[in-house]
């Protein structure tokens, strides 16, 4: 049997990061250059859902008009409207933000702003726009 040298009980880590407030939670900010880990974004992620879903009714005819549906869901028809224009959004920018890469600066808050139709265009008006 080999003599090992003693583990030891504490391990010092330094990890450079800074906590930032966003949206009334606090985060984690890696310096620049560190590689941002995947994190989806729980509150996009549903309101997408939501947005497809009362979609798929509408078209369906399960329900006429969006006040009924709104009525039907227990919320403001003018936040469904909202909602429901995230269904316009281009198909790579729904795929990024499922796959948690649409980067720090897409919340729900500026994806529910109005945004261009043109898909090209939304990448300059919800990512690179400073508002």
């Amino acid at each position: 049997m080999t003599r090992r040298a003693p583990i030891p009980e504490t391990v010092t880590l330094h990890v450079p990061f800074r906590i930032v407030k966003r949206g009334g939670r606090k985060e984690m900010q890696l310096p620049e250059g560190a590689t941002q880990p995947r994190r989806t974004d729980n509150t996009l992620v549903k309101a997408l859902a939501r947005g497809f879903r009362w979609k798929r009714m509408l078209e369906s005819g399960e329900f006429a008009t969006i006040a009924e549906l709104a009525e039907r869901e227990g919320i403001a028809p003018s936040y469904m409207t909202r909602v429901l224009r995230l269904t316009l959004l281009a198909p790579d920018f729904v795929e990024a933000i499922l796959d948690g890469k649409q980067g720090p600066e897409v919340t729900l808050a500026r994806v529910l702003e109005p945004f261009p139709l043109e898909w090209e265009r939304q990448h300059l008006d919800i990512v690179a726009h400073d508002r």
